[in-house]
């Protein structure tokens, strides 16, 4: 794996013009994985100790962090993050606050999963960022409340020990723990603000939930599917074919360059496991003079299975959701969609159900991830 470059110490003041112009960030191996703290998955920062100075909430705005030099309202500078106040000691002749001292936050991922990395983004925060934070996660079923969360009964595991980071800057840290989580705590020592949290990772579905649902979509992010390539990724993540929802503006789904050559463009899927598709959906919402021309559907099943088209090259028509009904059902592990030329789809739906072996597969994963 690259190494991760390491960020600490204070930005430059602020100097005017662009304020991204001198954030420190770095190419992270594990940001290919989906954000298991998004939104749009679920995700929410449940509670936190202290958000004197900016909300919590933020830490999971999915647009990158705002900065306004003139922005203060009566508590102060208003920053795009969650930021704590200044803490003290216990009185003058130790007015420093301890070793020990920090502050935290509850955050429930969209989706239960294995992590792979973290971001903890200190984008603005010059002189007011934690000198360190550490990140430790738990799993919980059901929709737990943060006073059973922080019960005493509740086992935390250490996915990023406490660490020095550099404000105004992309932390990362990379996380190899096999387990599957589905709370995280946030701290920073002693205190001070952080602007966005990123969590990296897999998503590990309840077989017995998707067996009680029995046809669901198989592709979807949150029932375990994930976009393991594409042709071009310029404007957006492929991942956001697979997110919950229909997609509500146009770089909410996927959009390639334009091609100037003969070629076309591409994204190749791994189903939640191995399943048997009835139907499927390929939506072009919001995408209205840069939709694909044309789309084709095709799976295979196992990693050296043999591609099958499951639809032909069809003509899409912009900001439109088109519907087929398979013929006969199609059993694979992994789909792809061609599209052509280029331009781009917000979403793909494939339904259908788990096979027994799909079935088997998911339910020894996830007893072997701790479910």
């Amino acid at each position: 794996m690259t190494a991760i470059p390491s960020f600490t110490g204070d930005a430059n003041p602020y100097g005017g013009g662009d304020p991204y112009a001198d954030y420190r960030t770095a190419d992270l191996p594990f940001t290919q994985y989906a954000n298991l703290a998004d939104r749009r998955l679920g995700a929410g920062v449940i509670a936190a100790n202290d958000e004197f100075f900016a909300q919590r909430e933020n830490l999971l705005v999915p647009e990158p962090a705002e900065f306004d030099p003139e922005h203060f309202g009566h508590k102060g500078k208003i920053m795009d993050g969650w930021e704590t106040r200044r803490r003290r000691g216990a009185s003058a002749d130790h007015p420093w606050p301890t070793a020990e001292d920090h502050d935290w936050a509850l955050v429930r991922l969209g989706a239960p999963g294995v992590i792979r990395g973290i971001v903890v983004d200190t984008a603005h925060f010059r002189g007011n960022y934690p000198q360190a934070v550490s990140v430790e996660g738990t799993r919980v079923p059901g929709s737990p409340s943060p006073e059973e969360l922080l019960g005493d009964d509740v086992k935390w595991t250490t996915l990023v020990p406490r660490t020095a980071v550099g404000g105004h800057a992309a932390n990362g840290f990379a996380v190899a723990v096999e387990q599957c989580f589905t709370h995280l705590r946030v701290n920073q020592h002693p205190d001070g603000g952080i602007a966005r949290l990123r969590v990296h990772g897999e998503v590990v579905p309840d077989p017995a939930w998707l067996e009680a649902l029995g046809t669901f979509d198989v592709v979807a992010l949150e029932n375990g599917g994930r976009a393991e390539d594409a042709s071009n990724l310029f404007y957006s993540p492929a991942s956001n074919t697979i997110q919950p929802g229909r997609s509500r503006k146009m770089d909410d789904g996927w959009e390639t360059r334009r091609r100037r050559d003969r070629g076309h463009d591409w994204i190749r899927y791994r189903l939640a496991a191995q399943a048997q598709i009835r139907a499927l959906e390929i939506d072009t919402a919001y995408l209205k003079g840069n939709s694909a021309g044309w789309a084709s559907v095709s799976v295979k099943d196992g990693e050296d299975g043999d591609w099958q088209e499951i639809l032909p090259r069809t003509r899409l028509q912009p900001d439109t959701n088109h519907r087929f009904v398979l013929p006969a059902p199609a059993v694979g592990t992994h789909a792809r969609v061609d599209i052509f030329p280029d331009g781009g789809i917000s979403r793909l739906r494939l339904f259908g159900s788990l096979t027994q072996e799909g079935t088997s597969m998911l339910a020894a994963r996830h007893q072997e991830l701790g479910g």
